[in-house]
């Protein structure tokens, strides 16, 4: 009896699939990583950070994308090349100091999903009229779910999809309504007429900083997309990633400036809700509801996912429990803000310190990319290490002066 053979079309049918399902997944862990970006405080410091530079913070969007880029291209890299998370492969470079990076994501990640889930409350809110906290507890039943199904993973990448093209769609049309001054907004972008070094430090703390920069990272690595083979696929969805986050951020910027430029004034008690409100009115109300919440709960699975994915290496126990942990930590979370509200001096503090992470973070990687060990006989390109290590050195020393400065005005 001769061996049945394979007929070629079955061959390319399976070939086929398996190259979809790994562009879904690709598309998911960038999807997953902007939209843990993307959430109320990212809605709230465009606002804010637009109505203190007008067209100028076309320019801190600018070098602050670029600074994400470089930062995360090295740390998807790495990790994928090495087939590590990032605190296994910070405990292999100095003992010990992946448990330390581990416990600063894991309080970072917990401090900023009360605020996320707070965040998703206020949405449904301004949506649907629905009591913020009642509206905190069903956002936090719908990221459960996501982590009781079967599949995971791809619902969670689906999730993030939808989500985040929801987003996008609805900035675009309230920029577009808007009539921002274009023009000027691109002149100010290569000759602004001032920077804020603080609002640069922020914004690339909050896209890359913590646990956010490792979301999608992770999140390829849990699929199996790991080895040196799988590089220029890694690149690719880190930088969809970032240009995903870029996209949301312009158009909110150009939103804000529209109204601005009208000499319109903005509610400072909820600055995003009324560009909103002014560009659209009611309809435009309920539009930022939609985009706030969906900014809010995409970010909850990602703060949840990612730092937990910190702390799962270090017990068989976890790792086996590892969906019921994330529950645990949305549960927690909700817990927190329903009960305690949020607590904003240690949200103010683990903001600044969130953007203390990237460096130490990147700088441990970038030396693990030159451990036989970690990366065996890979080669990091030398454009990368200079570009990440630029980043660690403007990030590590920005972060700190600005830590500095901050931190007084907190305990007054």
């Amino acid at each position: 009896m001769g061996v049945p053979k394979i007929d070629s079309t079955q061959k390319s049918s399976g070939s086929s699939v398996k190259k979809k399902a790994t562009r879904s997944v690709l598309l998911g862990a960038a999807f997953l990583m902007a939209t843990s970006s993307i959430g109320p405080g990212f809605l709230t410091q465009t606002t804010v950070f637009t109505q203190q530079l007008a067209a100028s913070f076309a320019f801190v969007i600018l070098i602050s994308l670029l600074l994400d880029v470089f930062a995360q291209i090295n740390i998807w890299r790495i990790i994928a090349v090495s087939g590590l998370r990032g605190q296994e492969i910070a405990n292999k470079v100095l003992p010990g100091l992946g448990v330390f990076l581990a416990i600063l994501i894991v309080c970072g990640g917990l401090a900023f999903n009360i605020g996320n889930v707070a965040g998703a409350g206020l949405g449904l809110n301004a949506m649907l009229g629905i009591d913020p906290i009642i509206g905190a507890v069903i956002s936090a039943a719908v990221a459960i779910f996501i982590f009781v199904v079967k599949e995971a993973g791809k619902a969670m990448d689906r999730f993030a999809q939808f989500a985040g093209g929801v987003m996008i769609l609805l900035m675009l049309y309230v920029a577009f309504t808007t009539s921002p001054p274009v023009g000027k907004a691109l002149v100010n972008t290569f000759a602004p007429e001032q920077i804020s070094i603080f609002a640069i430090v922020t914004l690339v703390g909050g896209t890359v900083g913590g646990y956010i920069t490792f979301a999608g990272g992770h999140r390829l690595l849990d699929a199996g997309i790991k080895g040196v083979e799988s590089l220029p696929e890694v690149t690719k969805s880190s930088v969809t990633g970032i240009v995903v986050t870029g996209i949301m951020r312009v158009a909110l910027f150009l939103a804000v400036l529209g109204v601005v430029s009208k000499g319109l004034a903005i509610d400072p008690a909820n600055p995003p809700a009324s560009v909103f409100k002014l560009a659209a009115g009611d309809i435009g109300f309920r539009m930022f509801g939609v985009i706030m919440w969906a900014a809010a709960i995409t970010s909850v699975v990602g703060a949840a996912y990612t730092s937990v994915s910190f702390i799962r290496s270090f017990h068989p126990t976890i790792e086996k429990y590892k969906n019921w942990v994330i529950i645990g930590f949305i549960v927690v979370s909700t817990a927190t803000f329903a009960f305690v509200g949020r607590p904003v001096t240690i949200l103010v503090i683990v903001g600044a310190l969130n953007a203390i992470i990237l460096p130490l973070a990147l700088g441990t990687l970038l030396i693990g990319a030159y451990k036989k060990n970690i990366v065996g006989e890979y080669k990091h390109p030398l454009w990368l290490t200079i570009t990440g290590g630029i980043v660690v050195v403007i990030m590590g020393y920005l972060s700190v002066v600005t830590l500095i400065e901050q931190l007084p005005q907190v305990f007054k």
